[in-house]
C-alpha cells in the first residue's frame, strides 16, 4: 500500500493512556525525542499497540506548522527542533523541508509565512504538530 503522507518517522511506543473513546500514545522516536499521538481507542486495539510496539509516526505536511523557536503557553505538545534544508515557493504556498533528528519533515505553509519568518536553508526552526494530527502505523 502506498501513502501520500511523506512525513514518516520511526519510533517505539512508550505508553498508552486509554480514555473512553480516544487514547494518547507516547512514542519515543528513534532520535530520542518524544511525540504524542491522540488516536481512537479502537485504532489502538486494531493495531495491537502496547509499550514496546514499533511504529511509524505520520503527519500530513499541511498539519506541520513552523516557528523560529520553542513556543511556550501553547497546547501543542509536539515540538521538534530542526533546520530548514530547502524552501520551494509558489505563488501562494510553499513547501519547507526540515531536517529533524531521525528524519525529515515537510511543512506546507503560506509563502507569506516563509517571508515573515525569514526562512531559508540553514534556518533553525521548530516543527509544531498537534497530537490529534499524528497517525500511527505498525511496522
Amino acid at each position: 500500500m502506498g501513502l501520500s503522507i511523506r512525513n514518516q518517522i520511526p519510533g517505539t511506543v512508550t505508553a498508552v493512556t486509554p480514555g473512553e473513546a480516544m487514547a494518547t500514545v507516547r512514542v519515543r522516536l528513534d532520535s530520542g525525542q518524544d511525540l504524542t499521538a491522540a488516536i481512537t481507542l479502537e485504532a489502538v486495539k486494531d493495531l495491537g499497540l502496547a509499550e514496546g510496539s514499533a511504529v511509524r509516526a505520520m503527519m500530513k505536511s499541511t498539519e506541520v506548522a513552523l516557528a523560529t523557536g520553542r513556543v511556550e503557553g501553547l497546547s501543542i505538545r509536539n515540538q521538534l527542533p530542526g533546520t530548514v534544508s530547502d524552501v520551494a515557493t509558489g505563488e501562494a504556498m510553499a513547501t519547507v523541508k526540515v531536517s529533524v533528528a531521525g528524519g525529515e519533515l515537510t511543512a506546507a505553509i503560506t509563502r507569506d509565512a516563509v517571508t515573515d519568518l525569514g526562512l531559508t536553508a540553514g534556518s533553525p526552526v521548530v516543527a509544531l504538530i498537534k497530537s490529534t494530527e499524528v497517525s500511527l502505523a505498525t511496522v
